[in-house]
C-alpha cells in the first residue's frame, strides 16, 4: 500500500462526464489498496469566467476580494468529485484550502505556502476515505483566503505530498509524459521514462509547459517523486526524481526546449564605465519587465554594445525605455528584434562529457543557422536564433544527439565509440 497524491487540472475536470471518469480512475487506485489524496483545479474556463465577473464590478479588483471570488472555482470541483466518488461507493470527503488548512503568507494572488496541517487528512485516510482538496488556494495568518497564482494547483499537490511524506505525487494532464522535445515539431520525439528535477526545472523555465516551475522547485527541495501522466490514457508516464543513474547510463542530452516568445534589444556605443549595466537594466526592471539573456561586448574605442532579451509581450515597452536610456547615456544607437527564438539543449550528462556545446554549434552551422546569443549553465546550453529557423534547428539537434533512440541504444553506441 502506498500513499499517493493525485492532481487533476482544469481540462481533466472540465465537464461532469470527465469528473465521473476521473472518479473511476481514482476508485481503481483505491481498490488496489492505496491511500489517495486528490487535488483538483477549477473546471476549464471557470477561473476566467470568475475573473471577468470581478472586472465587471471593478476594473482593478482588490486582491483580497479577488482571491475570495477565484477560490470558488475549485470549491465546485471538489464537491462534484466527492459526489462522483460516493456514487461509486468510494467514501470521500472534500476540503477547501482553508479547511485543511494550507497556511500561506499574505501576498494575495501570489501567496506562498508556509505549512500544511495534515491532521484531518490523515484521520480521513485512516478511516478509508479518499480526500479531495481544492488546489490553488490557502489561508493567511489573518484568516483571509489566498490564492497561489499560476500553477497553484500543481504546487498544492506537491506541497501536500511533501507534508504527508507521500510515496508519489502524480500530475495528470493532457499529455502522457515529458518528451525529448515537442512531438508536433519532431515526430520521432520520445516520451522519457525518467528525468531529474534539475533537468525538468530547466525544461520548464525554457518553455516546456508540462509542469509549472514552482511545483518542480518544491518537489526538488523536498525530494517528492513526481510523475506526469495522461488523464484518460493508461501508461507509465514520466517520473521526475533525483539523479540516480550512473554516468555511463545517463544520456548526455535528455531533451530540447524552445521558447518562441523572445525579443532582443541592443544598445550600441555605450560608455564602458562602472555601473553602465545597472543604468541600462534598472529602468527595465522598474517597469516590471523580466530580462532573460544578457551579452556585453567591449570595443577597442572604450565603448560597449549591450544586448538583452525579454518576453515578446514586453518588447514595445522595453524598446521605449531603451530609447530613453540611449539618450541619457549618450550611446550611439539602439535597435531591437522581435523575430527571434531561444533553443536549448538540457541534460545532466553535460557535467561529465566535453564537447557538447561544440556539437550543438556545429550542427546548427551545418544547417546554415547563425547564432546570435549563447548562454550556458552546468546542464544547459541555450542559443538565440532567427525565429524562421526554429523547427529546422530543433529537428537537426534532436537527430544529432540521437534523441529518437532509447537510452539503452544510445549507451551502447557510446560504449562502442569508447572501444
Amino acid at each position: 500500500m502506498a500513499l499517493i497524491v493525485q492532481k487533476f487540472g482544469g481540462t481533466s475536470v472540465g465537464t461532469v462526464d470527465r469528473i465521473q471518469e476521473i472518479a473511476k480512475k481514482i476508485k481503481r487506485f483505491r481498490g488496489e489498496g492505496h491511500d489517495i489524496v486528490v487535488v483538483v483545479s477549477a473546471m476549464s474556463g471557470e477561473t476566467n469566467r470568475l475573473l471577468a465577473l470581478a472586472e465587471e464590478m471593478q476594473s482593478q479588483p482588490k486582491p483580497e476580494e479577488l482571491d475570495v471570488i477565484l477560490s470558488t472555482g475549485e470549491q465546485v470541483t471538489i464537491a462534484l468529485l466527492a459526489m462522483a466518488l460516493e456514487n461509486l461507493s468510494c467514501p470521500a470527503r472534500s476540503y477547501t484550502g482553508w479547511q485543511v488548512a494550507v497556511r500561506t503568507d499574505s501576498h494575495h494572488g501570489k501567496a506562498r505556502i508556509q505549512e500544511i496541517d495534515t491532521h484531518a487528512i490523515l484521520k480521513d485516510l485512516a478511516e478509508g476515505r479518499v480526500v479531495v482538496v481544492a488546489g490553488f488556494q490557502g489561508i493567511d495568518g489573518e484568516g483571509r483566503i489566498t490564492t497561489l497564482g499560476r500553477g497553484g494547483s500543481d504546487t498544492t499537490a506537491v506541497a501536500l505530498a511533501a507534508a504527508l511524506n507521500a510515496d508519489e505525487c502524480q500530475i495528470y494532464t493532457d499529455v502522457d509524459g515529458v518528451y525529448t522535445t515537442d512531438p508536433r515539431i519532431v515526430e520521432s520525439a520520445r516520451r522519457l521514462d525518467k528525468i531529474t528535477f534539475e533537468e525538468m526545472l530547466e525544461m520548464a523555465s525554457l518553455g516546456s509547459r508540462v509542469l509549472q516551475i514552482r511545483a518542480v522547485e518544491f518537489a526538488g527541495k523536498y525530494q517528492v517523486n513526481l510523475r506526469v501522466l495522461h488523464s484518460f490514457q493508461d501508461g507509465p508516464g514520466t517520473l521526475i526524481t533525483l539523479e540516480e543513474q550512473t554516468e555511463m547510463e545517463h544520456p548526455v542530452i535528455s531533451g530540447i526546449a524552445f521558447n518562441r516568445d523572445e525579443a532582443k534589444l541592443t544598445i550600441k556605443g555605450v560608455p564602458d564605465i562602472p555601473g553602465v549595466a545597472s543604468r541600462i537594466l534598472g529602468p527595465v526592471s522598474r517597469a516590471n519587465i523580466e530580462v532573460d539573456m544578457i551579452v556585453q561586448n567591449v570595443s577597442a574605442d572604450q565603448t560597449t554594445d549591450f544586448t538583452f532579451t525579454v518576453h515578446r509581450n514586453d518588447y514595445q515597452r522595453a524598446l521605449e525605455i531603451v530609447s530613453q536610456t540611449c539618450k541619457s547615456l549618450g550611446a550611439r544607437e539602439f535597435d531591437g528584434d522581435n523575430k527571434i527564438t531561444k533553443v536549448s539543449i538540457v541534460g545532466v550528462g553535460m557535467r561529465s562529457h566535453a564537447g557538447v556545446a561544440t556539437k550543438m554549434f556545429e550542427t546548427l552551422a551545418a544547417e546554415g543557422i547563425n547564432i546570435q546569443i549563447i548562454s550556458t549553465s552546468e546542464i544547459k546550453v541555450s542559443v538565440v536564433i532567427q525565429e524562421k529557423y526554429l523547427e529546422l534547428a530543433v529537428r537537426a539537434l534532436h537527430s544529432a544527439f540521437e534523441l529518437d533512440q532509447d537510452v539503452a541504444l544510445r549507451t551502447e553506441n557510446r560504449i562502442g565509440k569508447l572501444d
